[in-house]
């Protein structure tokens, strides 16, 4: 859990950078949370894939 807050923190602390600097982020809102829907299920997704192929 202390690993999420910490990636939570770091993406509001890029977030308020890029808004001070006033630089567009690199992909449309909607584009990166779904990019980063996509590694949180990824992760989660190692444990059972491991355990179902017998690693």
């Amino acid at each position: 859990m202390e690993s999420y807050l910490l990636s939570l923190g770091a993406g509001v602390l890029i977030g308020v950078v890029y808004s001070v600097v006033n630089v567009r982020s690199p992909a449309p809102p909607l584009i990166a949370l779904v990019g980063l829907a996509g590694m949180l299920v990824g992760v989660q997704a190692i444990a059972p894939v491991r355990h179902w192929l017998g690693f």
